[in-house]
């Protein structure tokens, strides 16, 4: 754990008076806060933005391009709600890619080498893309929904 991780501190926050809650609120309160990620998530990855604010790194210039082809965003289909997936139990809120591209998103998000296509036959370091991460509006997100779901306004 980082010395700037804001979580601890959110953690100290609640803690007691979300443990005073019955497991279905806590649920009910856990898969508000997993919506809510999964939504600025997928925001942030719409604005090709890390999680610290600095822009993704841009692709490199592809050798081959058909012409007149219409140039999609990186992560366009990763960001959709198929693939990034919010769940949640009373004790934790997950936001998560499934597993059919969790390797394609770990490598991005570590800026890890892969291969660029299915014959093996090239592999890239891919430069670092963090594609989950807490930014402070998220931190602040999670802080007003837990005092709004404790002060009973939902």
């Amino acid at each position: 754990m980082s010395q700037n991780d804001p979580l601890p501190a959110l953690d100290a926050f609640a803690a007691d008076l979300i443990a005073n809650l019955e497991p279905g609120a806590r649920r009910q309160l856990a898969a508000e806060i997993a919506k809510a990620l999964q939504r600025r998530q997928a925001q942030r990855i719409a604005a090709q933005e890390n999680p610290d604010g600095t822009p993704y790194e841009p692709r490199k210039p592809q050798m081959r391009r058909k012409q007149g082809r219409i140039r999609r965003t990186m992560f366009a289909k990763l960001r959709t709600a198929r693939y990034l997936k919010a769940a949640s139990t009373p004790e934790e809120s997950v936001v998560r890619f499934v597993d059919s591209v969790a390797r394609i998103a770990a490598v991005h998000h570590g800026g890890l080498r892969d291969y660029v296509n299915r014959r093996r036959a090239l592999q890239i370091d891919y430069p670092k893309r963090e594609l989950l991460g807490f930014t402070e509006a998220d931190i602040d997100l999670i802080r007003e929904i837990t005092t709004d779901h404790l002060a009973g306004r939902e």
